[in-house]
């Protein structure tokens, strides 16, 4: 994902870009109830929830597979679930990842 398109995602949430705020503007701009992005994902409602609210973080296993299933590259799930992980443990780093293909 583009630098400029992850300020833009931050500037629209008001918050810094995590795998939860990402999902959760997917949702918005698919305009799909939450129950509806949770079924695609095979999750609960309560589960997509708690990730939108940054309550619970994601697997860079379990983002591959939600890159996957919504067509987004994995990478870009990926790297916010990392990023994610770093947040919360008090590690303040950048992570970028490529492809190692």
């Amino acid at each position: 994902m583009s630098t400029n398109a992850v300020l833009a995602l931050q500037k629209i949430t008001g918050k810094k870009l995590s795998v939860g705020n990402f999902l959760w503007s997917i949702r918005m701009c698919d305009q799909k109830p939450q129950s509806e992005l949770a079924k695609e994902l095979g999750i609960s409602v309560q589960y997509l929830s708690d990730l939108e609210k940054g309550r619970r973080l994601l697997s860079p296993k379990k983002a591959k597979a939600f890159a996957e299933i919504l067509g987004y590259l994995p990478e870009q799930f990926i790297e916010l679930a990392v990023r994610d992980m770093l947040a919360r443990d008090g590690i303040h780093m950048t992570v970028q990842l490529k492809s190692a293909a």
